[in-house]
């Protein structure tokens, strides 16, 4: 007769062999280096200034020539992109006037959409000129990650952010953010990161969603202190700022695409002991958004445990040695 303890014995090498075998196909299925390749024509941009020619955007690995680089992800956002770079261009073009140092450019990076947004963003080029305000299009979907990755490297701003081309976050906020970098970053590797954070909404938030969206955010939450990143309320909000030397360390070390991007960069960012901090923003939820609530979350949460075993198994590993020329 087969007793307890033998059928909870079965169980755990039933477990064990499950996780081999996971183990084993991670191995076999994962590419262990970053994907970070540009494709021909995503190493140019367009000037509608001059008859549409094709000029190269820079290198992050270059020596940069603006204070300040503004990455905005998009895919479809031809509806909620212009009111996002109204908001952004005032205000730039204000404390530009009152400061000359603050130069500035923002990148609007298409992935692959199958709207207007590349031709929204060439209006805006065509009336600041290229500049100030540049359109990368993709050839084909890579994902928000993949996106804010290859505007980062085609950059040219001493400090670096990208911004949700939703304009959920009040752009002017960006100022606390820059004085939160002066504070930390002190170091002489010149590498520091700020994260605008909505954990302050928090209570809101879960007073408007439903008990098992309620249960979903903070089984997230729970997911990315337990596997990921620790010390960090708000993984997910799409307004960061960056060193160059940050942003060139850790996007060439990233290899999530997707929608848990942010949290694989700051686990890196944590390896690297790159110094975080976290400020509170303006934020208000805009309609429109990409996301899928429960799907998109549970997708996440996949990618939360992925990113844990790929690391803790050496699948994947950070390149110490990166580092601009």
């Amino acid at each position: 007769m087969v007793t307890l303890l033998q059928l909870f014995v079965a169980a755990l090498v039933l477990v064990f062999i499950a996780f081999l075998m996971l183990i084993a196909y991670l191995y076999l299925t994962t590419e262990p280096k970053p994907y970070t390749k540009i494709n021909e024509s995503e190493k140019y941009f367009k000037d509608p200034n001059k008859d549409g020619s094709k000029v190269a955007f820079a290198s992050i690995r270059d020596k940069p020539t603006k204070n300040l680089s503004v990455i905005v992800p998009s895919y479809n956002e031809e509806e909620r992109l212009p009111i996002m770079l109204d908001q952004s261009l005032e205000f730039l073009e204000s404390r530009l006037k009152k400061n000359s140092s603050l130069t500035y450019e923002i990148i609007i990076v298409d992935d692959g959409s199958k709207d207007k947004t590349s031709e929204i963003g060439l209006e805006y080029s065509k009336q600041y000129g290229t500049d100030k305000v540049r359109v990368l299009t993709f050839e084909k979907n890579r994902g928000k990650g993949g996106a804010v990755r290859i505007g980062m490297f085609s950059s040219r701003g001493e400090y670096v952010m990208f911004a949700d081309a939703d304009g959920a976050t009040e752009f002017p906020d960006l100022e606390n953010l820059e004085k939160a970098m002066k504070e930390i970053n002190t170091k002489e590797h010149k590498m520091a990161i700020v994260c605008g954070s909505r954990a302050h909404l928090q209570n809101e938030a879960v007073a408007k969603r439903s008990i098992f969206r309620t249960i979903l955010m903070y089984g997230f939450h729970f997911l990315v202190w337990f596997f990921c990143v620790k010390g960090i309320k708000d993984t997910q909000c799409g307004f960061k700022l960056f060193t160059r030397e940050a942003a060139l360390r850790t996007f060439y070390n990233l290899h999530i695409d997707r929608w848990a991007f942010d949290v694989e960069l700051l686990y890196i960012a944590q390896r690297l002991r790159i110094p975080i901090a976290e400020v509170a923003v303006n934020w208000t939820e805009i309609d429109g958004s990409k996301m899928t609530p429960v799907w998109s979350w549970l997708q996440m949460g996949r990618d939360l445990i992925f990113i844990r075993l790929h690391y803790v198994f050496g699948i994947w590993k950070i390149d110490k040695t990166i580092k601009s020329e």
